[in-house]
């Protein structure tokens, strides 16, 4: 058996304020994708996915019955027979592993499951994000639950607040556009529950609340609506502050050995970086008006290209 494909995703806007109500967009990316598996011979990889998933179906016979019910029966009978979730998503990159096997678990073993072809309502939406932040807190202790709605309907979100999420169409991408988004790796894992909780700690001290509200939200939000609107000029205006209060507030999410060119972007004006998903490893996110420029600064790192302005 194979199940459907479900998508990585990345947040473009929005890590850490959505957590305190700022803007948000969230694209789905192609590139990386999972479905659920049964195979005659499992590798290591398999049976380490088919363990976790036993342990992910205990952990969903407890959610509330209220918000979401399985065909747990049926779902226990095919992990039993091996299931595993057959993925090319990295792990501890800020793409949205656990939200696409989230998604395709729901998908499949759901009961009453809200379809992605349905008039999907703003009432749809947030209860597809509540349902999908239940199941996945199981791997992160707390999530929003927007990775794996992403993944499930395979759109791009626009988050204007916690309550309020919609559908969203982005420009269409130009091929011959010389400016672009693109992904760094950092060669390191990220741990997602160690930076929330730094976030969390940091959250404490009101020098810290204060600067989240007056700069770093502030340039999200207007991040969020230079992409929408296409203004592209402002974009990087406001990604250049974005990439400032980063380095400046958020040290500890930065790999180490990315500092420097951090700086050296903001400094240069060739790319400006920022955070994919917590940080601390996996993917870093990058913005560029001229990608040969960026790709030669960038030289000795690992690039990959995901939207072309």
């Amino acid at each position: 058996m194979k199940g459907p494909l479900f998508y990585s995703k990345i947040l473009l806007f929005g890590e850490y304020g959505i957590i305190k109500d700022s803007k948000g967009l969230s694209i789905p990316y192609n590139f990386y994708n999972g479905a659920l598996k049964v195979d005659e011979n499992p590798t290591e990889e398999a049976l380490s996915s088919n363990a976790s998933l036993k342990r992910f179906v205990a952990y969903l016979e407890g959610l509330d019955k209220e918000l979401v019910s399985f065909d747990v029966k049926t779902l226990q009978n095919d992990v039993d027979a091996g299931m595993y979730f057959d993925s090319s998503i990295p792990q501890g990159y800020g793409v949205g592993s656990s939200g696409a096997l989230v998604a395709a678990i729901y998908d499949k073993y759901a009961s009453d499951k809200i379809t992605v072809l349905e008039n999907l309502t703003r009432e749809k939406l947030l209860k597809l994000k509540a349902i999908f932040s239940a199941m996945e807190s199981f791997f992160h202790g707390k999530s929003s639950g927007l990775d794996p709605l992403n993944s499930y309907l395979s759109l791009p979100i626009l988050i204007n607040s916690k309550d309020n999420i919609e559908a969203t169409g982005i420009p269409s991408q130009k091929t011959e556009g010389k400016g672009a988004v693109f992904l760094l790796d950092s060669g390191i894992v990220g741990e997602t529950a160690p930076m929330v909780s730094i976030f969390m700690e940091n959250m404490k001290n009101e020098g810290f609340r204060s600067m989240l509200k007056d700069q770093f939200i502030k340039h999200t939000d207007a991040c969020v609506d230079d992409f929408l609107k296409g203004d592209i000029k402002s974009l990087f205006k406001n990604t250049k502050q974005l990439s400032k209060v980063v380095l400046n507030n958020f040290k500890p999410m930065i790999p180490k050995q990315f500092h420097e060119l951090w700086k050296k972007g903001i400094e240069t004006n060739d790319y400006y970086l920022k955070l994919c998903g917590s940080g601390g490893g996996g993917y870093i996110l990058g913005f560029t008006k001229n990608i040969e420029k960026a790709k030669e600064a960038l030289k000795d790192q690992k690039l990959e290209v995901v939207y072309n302005f």
